[in-house]
């Protein structure tokens, strides 16, 4: 992954520093096992610990000639370890230390994702407390429909990062297991203690069931989730962009004293960092489809879904941990403008209304079917002609022996639309 897309944190995980050293993490806490079954000497564990160190590039020059990395990876131990290093990896096969590993990285990231989505949730609470009541326009199809809140729109987007959250707990509880199983998942040279021990001391579970490797379905459903986190991230990012287009402009994002929008054109304020989310949003579930495709290995294992890992892995947890905290960014200090929602609210002169015009039309006796017409007839002419739809109704007496002058003024006002505002909220900010 490209550093201008990345942060140290979760980069740092996907370092080949940090995979050698999970790697020799496994090695030890599998020699520990080995050692209280009596299968190694004692102290081959220990010696290990103190004397192995992480040389990355001299791992990279042995694999270049054995063309193998967990033999590159032993082979250096041993040449700083010494001879009882050739206790290690007994019975074991290389996807016990790869998968596992793997699954500890994807752990690794998952929790700081984590935390990614808890800061996201905690500036849509508190945004959509302050914009609670802000009336702004509900649009479907790009139109406008009725009114709704800024505060509901927010707390929609809240609801659905905390589905998110739950996906991705249940995500890392699913890839977080270990297989110490052997070549080909019997335990055929190898105690399953050792892989009990080592489980429990990397704080995983047991994988039940592995052939060569740790089944594939588990990694497809982690990736799947982050593709799902995403969706919702550009969710968000398309409705800043469309409500920052100059026609609409109900807010914008932070724009720095310094900044520059466009090289050309010196008025110009872009939502470029929310055109950044959408880029980065398509990058991360274009891994979904490879997760997916890796589940269907020959028979226990061939090696088509490693390339694939060695490139999803850090690209899709990288990715999604930069797009959550810009976005955080993006939404605490979004710049908002309520007179702005207020005016495009009134932009149709009262067509907003039509609905409880025409159902309070059908409450006086007509159809609904004439109802709508009478109604639709009007609306199309309000909307050619600039007028607003009030006056235009005001004038027909037939509507006007069926709804009183009284009524029809309180069907054109904002607050009947905003008396389950609370109600929502208490749902989603239990």
């Amino acid at each position: 992954m490209i550093k201008r897309y990345s942060r140290k944190e979760v980069a740092e995980i996907w370092s080949e520093q940090n995979k050698y050293n999970i790697w020799l993490n496994l090695e030890i806490a599998a020699a520990e096992a080995m050692e209280n079954l009596g299968q190694i000497p004692k102290g081959v564990a220990s010696i290990v610990k103190k004397k192995a160190k992480i040389n990355v590039s001299r791992i990279h020059k042995i694999e270049a000639e054995v063309k193998h990395d967990v033999i590159a990876f032993l082979t250096s131990v041993t040449k700083k370890v010494g001879i009882k290093a050739r206790y290690l990896h007994q019975g074991m096969t290389s996807s016990d230390v790869l998968d596992t590993s793997f699954n500890i990285q994807l752990i690794q990231s998952g929790k700081i994702i984590l935390k990614d989505i808890d800061q996201i949730l905690k500036v849509l609470k508190r945004q959509a407390k302050k914009y609670k009541f802000t009336p702004c326009m509900g649009r479907s199809h790009g139109i406008h429909a009725e009114p709704i809140t800024f505060g509901l729109k927010l707390a929609s987007f809240y609801e659905e990062f905390k589905r998110n959250r739950k996906r991705l707990k249940d995500a890392i509880d699913e890839v977080s297991t270990c297989a110490i199983s052997g070549a080909v998942g019997t335990f055929a040279n190898i105690n399953p203690n050792v892989e009990k021990y080592v489980a429990k001391k990397l704080g995983l579970k047991v994988e039940p069931i592995s052939t060569q490797v740790i089944p594939r379905d588990r990694h497809a459903f982690y990736f799947s989730v982050l593709g799902i986190i995403a969706g919702s991230i550009e969710r968000v990012a398309v409705e800043i962009r469309h409500l920052q287009r100059t026609e609409v402009y109900e807010l914008q994002e932070y724009f720095s004293k310094n900044q520059k929008g466009s090289s050309a054109m010196p008025h110009k304020k872009n939502p470029i960092l929310c055109e950044n989310l959408t880029g980065l949003a398509r990058m991360v579930r274009s891994t979904v489809l490879p997760a997916l495709e890796n589940i269907a290995l020959w028979h226990e294992r061939d090696i088509s879904h490693s390339s694939v890992e060695r490139n999803i892995g850090p690209d899709a947890n990288i990715t999604t941990d930069f797009a959550l905290v810009r976005l955080t960014n993006i939404l605490d200090n979004m710049i908002v403008y309520p007179k702005k929602m207020l005016e495009n609210l009134n932009i149709t002169k009262g067509l907003i209304f039509s609905q409880e015009v025409m159902l309070e039309l059908t409450k006086s006796g007509l159809s609904r079917e004439k109802s709508y017409k009478i109604v639709q007839s009007y609306a199309k002419k309000c909307f050619e002609q600039n007028l607003n739809l009030y006056d235009v109704l005001l004038e027909d007496k037939l509507i006007m022996i069926k709804i009183s002058q009284k009524r029809l003024k309180s069907i054109f006002s904002y607050s009947k639309h905003f008396k389950n505002v609370n109600l929502i909220f208490r749902r989603v900010f239990k």
